[in-house]
């Protein structure tokens, strides 16, 4: 078994797109959803997988039925544009139990979560921050920080991510009001460009993700985070995941 941290990232994103996923593990007991820990085999590569397959997903009255799993997808896909390594690869894929995400699994210490996390973490925190505020992410538990055995921050289950009405609910509130640094800005510029290219692959690839709308609401958002150049503040509404693990 090998560990996916060990192999070059788009090696890992092409046996998650094309390897044999058939081996189920087992079921994860994390969450609301079904999730399963898949082995994925491709040329001579084994690595861990997270399967969330579409039919496993709890309705819920205010996102979209059946699209958790494009969301999860959909983070990663950001994240590698920002060329901000904070989600791991997931990709789409038709799995055992029907089309859903697919993830790279990343080994860590349940233990070691946000809460746990110390001083000389702030900056891949705040990073984690700025992209939970352009994403909407209404979930971000401590639990849903995992720190690999390279003390490197990974952020996981993006199911509840960019819906077009505000719903930031997360636990890195730390920075709120704090200026943004401008190695961030600078990044976030970048991907601003992005958005505004109709014809980049980036954006093809979002817009079979997530609602067109949701699409023109991520754009607002980064906007807003470079205009104010500050995290955002808490809003007046639930602006906490519970439980917080």
């Amino acid at each position: 078994m090998e560990d996916p941290l060990s192999i070059p990232y788009d090696e890992v994103v092409d046996a998650l797109t094309y390897g044999d996923i058939n081996e189920e593990i087992g079921l994860m007991r994390m969450g609301s959803n079904y999730t399963f820990l898949v082995r994925v085999r491709y040329e001579e590569k084994t690595l861990l997988g997270v399967y969330k397959p579409r039919l496993g997903e709890r309705p819920l009255w205010d996102f979209p039925e059946g699209t958790l799993c494009q969301r999860e997808a959909a983070a990663s896909l950001v994240a590698d544009a920002l060329e901000w390594p904070i989600v791991p690869p997931t990709v789409m894929r038709q799995g055992t139990r029907g089309e859903g995400s697919l993830q790279a699994f990343i080994d860590h210490d349940p233990e070691r979560h946000y809460f746990t996390f110390q001083v000389h973490h702030d900056e891949q925190l705040k990073r984690m921050a700025a992209f939970d505020a352009i994403v909407n992410n209404a979930d971000r538990k401590g639990g849903h920080c995992l720190l690999d055995a390279d003390d490197h921050i990974w952020g996981i289950d993006h199911g509840l991510c960019f819906h077009a009405m505000e719903k930031l609910r997360t636990v890195i509130w730390d920075f709120a009001g704090q200026p943004i640094s401008e190695n961030i800005l600078s990044d976030l510029q970048k991907f601003n460009d992005l958005l505004e290219n109709d014809q980049d692959l980036f954006l093809i690839r979002l817009n079979r993700l997530i609602a067109p709308y949701e699409v023109k609401a991520l754009k607002t958002r980064v906007t807003q985070l470079l205009e104010s150049q500050t995290f955002p503040m808490p809003g007046p509404g639930p602006n906490r995941p519970w439980p917080a693990i």
